[in-house]
């Protein structure tokens, strides 16, 4: 009998639905207090999950998912480096 191996799944912060976890975009805060994109998912540091569309970065800004899963205000040049970066990756 084969094992079925058990999918990751994380909640968008924009949308809220939860997806497999390889569809989302890790966003890190590192011990340095950074926020960048994880493209690997594999980095050391608090972890908030998108959807890789523009709707849910939106989303998120809007309705301050990231804040509230880091529990921190987010300056806003962080948002639009963010941006710009899944602008690159989409």
């Amino acid at each position: 009998m084969a094992v079925k191996k058990k999918v990751p799944m994380r909640k968008c912060v924009g949308c809220g639905e939860m997806k497999p976890k390889k569809e989302l975009i890790r966003i890190l805060r590192t011990e340095e207090e950074e926020f960048v994109i994880d493209t690997t998912g594999k980095k050391n540091g608090r972890g908030a999950y998108l959807c890789p569309q523009k709707a849910c970065f939106e989303q998120a800004v809007k309705n301050r998912g990231l804040e509230r899963s880091f529990k921190q205000a987010i300056p806003q040049e962080v948002y639009e480096r963010l941006e710009k970066e899944m602008d690159e990756i989409g």
